[in-house]
């Protein structure tokens, strides 16, 4: 159920608000509308849970099972050095990048020593060296000193000795000669090793932080509930009034939400605090937030519908219970197979032991992929569907825990209903779709049904009503159209009922009665007036219903891709099997196939089972699905 909520609109001095909002924390009931903030304090927030990120974006996989227990401060100075480490990491292999590279352009010198040529140029010898092409070598005036230091055939390394006679010529050389380095390569050679040691010595004090992921993750939490905190208090709006003796009073108040069963403790908090409370039943126009209450059970869907961001509006319907039935047999359906279900099962099984044994909680999400799994067993015994196996390969017991009519071991057979006569007859497949159509119809007649609930002191009702004798007629066209005209004729009589007239009768009269009256809002002439208005959307809504009905053969569909792909894969392993190496390569393609199948089955469960929920169910019950959730402002750091 959606549990009941009253709007509150709270008031209060404007110098109180600090005080206000801890106390509100501290009650943890209310919650707030208020969507922005601003000031310096919300700034220096945001840059602490950045730099918190940075911090364990850098240490996550060096995370430790010793994990220590520190405070927000001290999480907040360990992000600091750990920020500053991995600046100076940065700095350090710049460096080493940049004495690399000069190494690596002076390699074929050898070792040089600046000072030493310095000392030479101080004493009046000015050498330079060049290396420049061999024929450029030659050419040079005899006048010009050089030693050469070492050539092969394009180009010479050589020591110019320069004197003051060999000016132009020096300048067209330019582009030969080398530019020393500010250190001697040996210097380069031991500043590499220290700056190796220093990084190491970095990355050591960095890895030390490792045991404090987990501090840095609950301090980015503690921050983003500050965040909330100034986010209420900067939003808060402010009017400046006057008292009876014209002082200037400021006055802050701020509009919330609170469980219709927390009012009572809020109206005692309010007047003992001096707090003026005003209550007021929430309107479709409000933003009001939704709150599931559920038996255990149902709420084994809320894993799921998380997953989805899928929150009712409050003024919507809670349909977790009918969520969850339709989801494990629409899961079961599209697996199809006894064995992957087996497979899920002990998927399921092991962290749900482990829980138990350790006398924990166990997880809703492995108690639901557990009920998915059993869903999938219970569809596979009924149709004799076991790891893509012919039904042949399968042992005789599982055969007889088939459903005849459904079951892969009968496939080839046709099925005469009672009012057929001759060869007129349906098929496994044919069988299996009428089942699909089947869970259409009662699904999306629930959903009317709801509907003529909510609407049951009203004439609104009877629009609800006809809906559901639309679904009734149409689901019999389904049959006729898409499964067999034969066998479900518009001509079949049935103990002197003309099915096809009576089904064709449904639809008319369902027509008639949702034209009149599904817009009804206490005036029949202006709901007719209305849905003549919308008459296009009105008539297309007829195909609609024709089209939300064959949607549902997507689960026997892809169901049968699935088994398809099993069936491949088995038949490609099969041959292989007769050779030892042969039936590595096997094993491998089976695990590999059926690993594969089970991944697509997953995206089909979300493509197509969780649409017929959210959107073919959901659509008849006018839900879009527009809520969000009931966060009351609390102390707890989730």
């Amino acid at each position: 159920m959606i549990v009941p909520m009253k709007k509150v609109s709270l008031i209060i001095m404007g110098d109180k608000k600090t005080e206000t909002l801890k106390k509100l924390r501290k009650l943890g009931m209310v919650h707030i509308e208020i969507t922005e903030g601003s000031g310096e304090r919300l700034n220096e927030l945001k840059e602490q849970i950045s730099l918190l990120e940075s911090a364990i974006f850098i240490v996550e996989n060096k995370k430790s099972t010793d994990e220590k227990e520190i405070t927000v401060d001290e999480s907040l100075n360990i992000a600091r050095e750990i920020a500053f480490l991995t600046e100076e990491k940065k700095n350090c292999q710049s460096e080493q990048i940049a004495l690399n590279s000069e190494l690596e352009r002076l390699k074929e010198w050898g070792e040089l020593e600046p000072s030493s040529i310095a000392d030479l140029v101080n004493k009046g010898v000015d050498v330079s060296f060049y290396e420049m092409p061999k024929t450029e070598y030659e050419s040079l005036d005899d006048s010009v000193k050089t030693i050469k230091l070492s050539s092969n055939k394009n180009s010479v390394k050589c020591l110019l000795i320069k004197s003051e006679h060999e000016g132009e010529i020096l300048i067209s050389l330019n582009n030969y000669k080398l530019e020393l380095p500010q250190i001697s390569t040996e210097e380069m050679k031991q500043k590499l090793v220290v700056l190796g040691d220093k990084i190491k010595s970095i990355d050591e004090k960095i890895l030390s932080y490792g045991s404090c992921t987990n501090a840095l993750k609950n301090a980015i939490k503690a921050c983003e509930k500050e965040i909330e905190f100034e986010i209420y208090a900067t939003g808060m709006a402010d009017e400046n009034l006057s008292d009876d003796n014209n002082r200037n009073v400021s006055v802050a108040y701020f509009k919330g939400y609170i469980e219709t069963d927390n009012l009572d403790k809020l109206k005692d908090t309010a007047k003992s605090n001096s707090w003026g409370l005003i209550v007021e039943e929430p309107t479709q126009e409000d933003d009001v937030p939704t709150k599931l209450k559920n038996n255990k059970f149902v709420s084994l869907i809320y894993p799921l519908t998380d997953f989805l961001g899928a929150v009712p509006g409050y003024f919507e319907y809670d349909i977790s219970g009918w969520f969850l039935a339709f989801i494990l047999i629409f899961f079961g359906i599209i697996f199809g197979d006894g064995g992957y279900g087996l497979f899920i099962c002990a998927v399921a099984a092991i962290p749900i032991i482990k829980s138990l044994a350790a006398k924990k909680t166990v997880s809703p999400t492995f108690l639901l992929i557990g009920l998915l799994g059993l869903s999938t067993v219970l569809w596979g015994t009924l149709t004799c569907t076991w790891f893509g196996l012919s039904p042949e390969q399968i042992p005789q017991w599982l055969q007889n825990l088939s459903i005849p009519v459904i079951s892969n071991v009968y496939e080839d057979r046709i099925w005469h209903p009672f009012w057929t006569q001759g060869d007129v007859g349906l098929t496994t497949a044919q069988n299996l779709q009428i089942f699909c159509f089947s869970l259409a119809l009662i699904q999306l007649t629930i959903a009317h049904i709801k509907g003529a609930k909510r609407n049951k002191s009203s004439l609104k009702m009877l629009g609800d009503i006809g809906s559901i004798l639309q679904l009734f007629g149409i689901y019999y066209l389904v049959l006729s159209l898409v499964v067999n005209p034969e066998v479900f004729s518009f001509g079949l009589v049935i103990s002197g009922i003309p099915i096809g007239t009576v089904a064709i009768a449904l639809i008319g009269l369902g027509f008639v009665l949702s034209f009149v009256f599904s817009n009804y809002e206490g005036n029949i002439v202006k709901s007719i007036l209305a849905s003549l208005t919308n008459i296009v959307s009105v008539l297309l809504g007829v195909v609609n219903v024709f089209s939300d009905i064959v949607s549902y053969i997507r689960l026997w569909a892809v169901g049968l891709a699935g088994a398809a792909i099993a069936a491949t894969v088995n038949e490609l392993a099969g041959p292989l099997f007769g050779n030892f190496l042969f039936m590595i390569i096997a094993i491998v393609l089976l695990v590999f196939g059926h690993g594969l199948n089970m991944i697509l089955n997953v995206l089909s469960v979300i493509v197509h089972g969780i649409r017929l929920n959210t959107l073919e169910f959901s659509s008849h019950l006018d839900m879009s699905w527009s809520g969000h959730k009931f966060k009351p402002f609390n102390e707890q750091i989730d």
